[in-house]
This record gives C-alpha cells, sequence and structure tokens, in this order.
C-alpha cells in the first residue's frame, strides 16, 4: 500500500522543527515500512520546495501560495492538485491528515481517499485551556472532519469531546500514537550527562508552557523541598510564549513561582536533540507531567518505555495511557500537595519504582509499539480503500 501523510512539520533538519505531530506521523512511517508499505510525506508551509528521502520515507517540500486575503484557499487547491497528480500516477493510495486548522477544509480529491486522525485540534485545545479559538480554525477544523472519508483518533477521550465541541456525531476509530520501542530501552549505555548532581532526581520534557501544567510544577517542586531538601528538577524542552498574561516567556513566569530554596535546585537544559532525550530520561528517579491538555501524550510513552515511574495529570486522555497505582500515578496537577506527596512516595520506594517501571515498559510495548500501532493502522487503511 501508498500512503502520503499531509502534515505541518516533520523531523528532519531540511523541513525545520516539528513538535508532536511530525514526531507521530516519522514513528507510525517507519513502522508502515516495516510492514512493506511505501510512504510519502507532503510538507507543507516550507520555504522551498524540494524533495529527499530520510531513510527510506519520501519527503516532498510544498510552498504555500502566497496571495492577499485568499492564501489559504489557494493554497488547499495546490494541495489538492497534488494529491490528485499521485493518484492519477499511482504514487498513492490514501492520505492521511492531522486536525489541526483543518488543511483539508477545502480539499476535496477526485478519487484519493482522505483520513483525518485526531491529534487535537485547535478548537479542541482551546476547550481545554478556557480560552476562545479563532473562528476561522474551528470552521476549518469542523468542514474538514465532515469532509473526511474516514476518521482516526489517538484517545477516546480526544474522540468524544472532538465531537463534543463541534457538535458532530462523527465514528471515530481508535489507534493510539506509538514510539520506537527498541530506541526507548532503558540499557546500560548512556552517558553520565548531569553530572556532580547530588540527590534524587525529577525530570520533565515537553515544551514549557502553560496548557502542559508548568505553572504548577514549581508549585508542586515547593511541596516536594519543604519535605526532602535534596532532590533536584531539571526541566528539558522548548520555552514557548505565554498566550493568556502576553509574557514572552513561560520559564521567566515560572521562576518568580519557585521558592528561593526550591529554586536552587531547579536546572533548566532548553530544548536538546531528539535522539539525546533517552539519555536524559535515564538519568531521572521520576518522571513528571501535570498537563492540562492534551490527546495523547508520546513523551509519557516515551518515559514509560525507559521503565520509569511517572507521576501525571488524570484528566481525560491520561487512563488510556497509564493505570493509576499500577505503570504510575495520576493526579490533579492543581492538587499541588497531594502531587507531591505521590513523587516523595516513589522517591522512597524504589521497589515501587521498579514495578510501575516494568509494568509501564510491559504495556507500550503491548499497545504503543511501532509495529502494533502500524499495523492497527495498516488494517484500516485497507478497509477505507475497499
Amino acid at each position: 500500500m501508498k500512503i502520503a501523510f499531509l502534515t505541518p512539520e516533520y523531523p528532519h533538519p531540511i523541513t525545520g522543527s516539528s513538535g508532536g505531530i511530525g514526531t507521530s506521523i516519522k514513528n507510525l512511517a517507519i513502522g508502515l515500512l516495516a510492514e512493506g508499505c511505501s510512504v510519502r510525506v507532503l510538507v507543507y508551509g516550507q520555504k522551498e520546495e524540494s524533495d529527499f528521502e530520510d531513510n527510506g520515507i519520501f519527503v516532498q517540500r510544498i510552498k504555500n501560495v502566497k496571495f492577499k486575503g485568499l492564501s489559504w484557499f489557494f493554497t488547499r487547491k495546490k494541495l489538492e492538485n497534488i494529491i490528485n497528480q499521485l493518484y492519477a500516477n499511482q504514487e498513492i493510495d490514501l492520505v492521511e491528515a492531522p486536525d489541526w486548522t483543518g488543511i483539508t477544509s477545502f480539499i476535496q480529491p477526485k478519487k484519493c481517499p482522505i483520513v483525518i486522525r485526531l491529534n487535537g485540534s485547535d478548537t479542541y485545545f482551546c476547550h481545554l485551556d478556557n480560552r476562545p479559538v479563532k473562528w476561522k480554525n474551528k470552521f476549518h477544523e469542523k468542514r474538514a472532519l465532515q469532509n473526511a472519508d474516514a476518521l482516526l483518533s489517538v484517545s477516546q477521550f480526544t474522540a468524544d469531546l472532538t465531537n463534543q465541541v463541534f457538535g458532530l456525531q462523527k465514528h471515530f476509530t481508535i489507534i493510539p500514537n506509538s514510539i520506537d520501542t527498541s530506541l526507548f530501552l532503558n540499557d546500560s549505555g548512556s552517558p553520565l550527562l548531569w553530572g556532580g548532581v547530588g540527590g534524587e532526581v525529577i525530570l520533565y520534557f515537553g515544551s514549557l508552557i502553560r496548557k502542559k501544567g508548568l505553572l504548577e510544577l514549581p508549585l508542586i517542586f515547593n511541596a516536594v523541598i519543604q519535605k526532602k531538601s535534596n532532590v533536584q528538577l531539571f526541566l528539558i524542552g522548548k520555552d514557548v510564549p505565554d498566550v493568556i498574561s502576553g509574557n514572552s516567556s513561560t520559564w521567566a513566569m515560572m521562576q518568580e513561582l519557585f521558592t528561593d530554596e526550591a529554586l536552587q535546585n531547579v536546572s533548566y537544559l532548553g530544548s536538546v536533540p531528539y535522539q539525546e532525550i533517552k539519555a536524559h530520561i535515564k538519568m531521572a528517579g521520576v518522571c513528571v507531567f501535570p498537563t492540562f491538555a492534551e490527546a495523547l501524550p508520546v513523551s509519557w510513552i516515551e518515559a514509560m518505555a525507559m521503565q520509569k515511574s511517572i507521576v501525571a495529570s488524570n484528566i481525560g486522555w491520561a487512563t488510556e495511557v497509564i493505570e493509576n497505582g499500577k505503570e504510575g500515578f495520576l493526579v490533579y496537577p492543581k492538587d499541588h500537595g497531594k502531587y507531591a506527596n505521590r513523587i516523595l512516595e516513589l522517591l522512597e520506594n524504589q521497589k515501587m519504582q521498579d514495578d510501575f517501571g516494568v509494568a509501564a515498559r510491559k504495556k507500550v510495548v503491548e499497545k504503543f509499539s511501532m509495529k502494533v500501532v502500524a499495523q492497527q493502522s495498516l488494517s484500516f487503511y485497507k478497509k477505507v480503500i475497499q
């Protein structure tokens, strides 16, 4: 089968920076290649047009059309023409696109099926953030969902909430995000990255942004330090401007929330290359994810694959990833004292850390591995094109 992914991002130096959507697409593409599929990635919004191959994945860079007031329409029609041509040439059988900003809202190929996979639309995340959504984004996202030939979602929670916020009653097949479990393996080869660190280590990795609970984390860590003064907190990820306050730095806002004592034990490492994340995860005792808004977070799965104990948010999608008390702890992010106590409980109980880690790794291999998710996706695609 010949699968194409239409996306605004893809993790490669040539295509630029990428977030969760791009990483999820690449992981799935690698899995599909292993199942004998050919995979093409159509990356729009690029500075120039070019093609290249990324370990068997054919990547096609596409420039948006510039036309005052109608760029959105002509760009979509350009993409539609590209899809029609590729389908006519028998280079693709199907196109999958994300729900984000509804890129397929006015893309209606002559014959090629369009599948949308929910990773969280702008409307979805604005709802979880309790902030207004741009009307044009909601319009395009709803129209794209209505026009799609088939629909996927990475979690049941995301499917149900998407139907709710758009006033739809669509059926979504649930297939989660995946990771390369052979890459995220807690082996003995990781280098010592945080030399000289004393005490126990808590790690957060992901964007520094309000919706991921980063303004709650300082208050949680303050409570940890009150009871265990030698604990260290490490933060890895891009510092993102705060859309609510207008502050240009979430990290700057966080620093004001730590007590002086707690801040002395905090290290912000900034962004690190994706291929180095594994080594940083290995150094942690506990990984924390106090987020308010996700669809199905790849970062949680990566930490679980590394057999790390986790204290994460208990909102919506969380129980589809972690069973509370078996593979980690789930706590509401604003319950700072309880969140801190769960972290301390793990730091002080090595057997619990080990038990959670073994159970977490087992779940990832069985449910979130690239092979399993690729096979589920391929089975779904075959039904679409029958």
